[in-house]
């Protein structure tokens, strides 16, 4: 082992039995023992389909909280390590392994710079289908959910989630909803994601179709027409759509919305990165309702 190596192990010898009460708890023993490396750890597997790596202080704890049986491996720092000791405690007590590392290894682990200096391995959400998702909640008189046109960009997907969990959005419509499962937007969205359900349709004219006979309105954006969104309004149950990042939602969606919403400002930018025009609109469509 490296001298570096040998000094990060001593280091973070104390914090191998974080279980322990008080500094000088020499009996504490774990439920099991735990498999704690530092330095360099080799990856056992390749992380698979229905696997993700979350990264992020407040992503990986609200990931915990809320389902905490996802969890398959903890990598993290030294300086976090403190913590989180609850969830060590939690994967020695499960037989599952834990990490300390440095911060270039947690870099390797998360494949980003942004790591927090905390690493999840976890079992995703599972995606229910736009259709089950109706159905189960047919009955519901207030409900709002976003569809989104085309929109990728992991961050803004993140900052999206994030809204939508604050407004209490029950879902977002895409033909790929596991990209809102991606470490960066999962990070972006700051435990946002365990409260938004990602919604799976393969064609969003007919998804959006499904949603009108479910007593849906639905609702379009634009920067160059429609009616000011704060003298519209706003039906308790809508669907929102959003366009992709360059070019707006399709013609062949467009088309089919009820209401056309702009968002009105100074008039000295075309228009609102679509996370924050979501935010303002939902955010309307919230007070609304109250």
């Amino acid at each position: 082992m490296s001298q570096h190596n040998s000094k990060s192990a001593k280091a973070a010898k104390p914090l191998h039995k974080p279980w322990a009460k008080g500094a000088n708890a020499k009996n504490a023993r774990p439920a099991a023992k735990p498999q704690v490396k530092t330095g360099s750890v080799k990856p056992q597997r390749a992380v698979l389909d229905d696997e993700s790596k979350v990264y992020g202080e407040n992503a990986c704890r609200v990931l915990f909280t809320q389902r905490p049986d996802a969890l398959i491996r903890l990598y993290v720092s030294a300086h976090m390590a403190a913590k989180f000791a609850d969830v060590m405690k939690y994967l020695a007590a499960a037989k599952k392994a834990y990490h300390i590392v440095d911060d270039a290894e947690l870099e390797k682990v998360a494949a980003s710079q942004h790591h927090g200096g905390v690493v999840l391995l976890v079992k995703r959400k599972p995606i229910q289908t736009l259709a089950r998702y109706l159905q189960q909640d047919s009955r519901k008189r207030q409900d709002c959910l976003l569809a989104l046109d085309g929109v990728g960009n992991p961050h803004n997907l993140g900052a999206i989630t994030r809204s939508c969990a604050h407004f209490g959005v029950g879902g977002i419509i895409m033909k790929q909803p596991e990209l809102l499962q991606s470490g960066a937007a999962l990070r972006t969205a700051e435990g946002g994601g365990e409260f938004v359900e990602g919604l799976s349709c393969d064609n969003l004219p007919l998804a959006l179709k499904l949603c009108k006979d479910a007593g849906y309105t639905l609702i379009t954006t634009s920067s160059h027409g429609g009616s000011s969104l704060y003298q519209t309004k706003l039906p308790a149950k809508v669907v929102i759509v959003f366009g992709e990042e360059m070019f707006g939602v399709s013609q062949n969606v467009a088309k089919n919305a009820d209401i056309a919403l702009q968002i009105p400002g100074s008039g000295k930018v075309e228009s609102l990165n679509v996370s924050v025009a979501a935010s303002l609109i939902l955010g309307e469509w919230y007070r609304q309702q109250l």
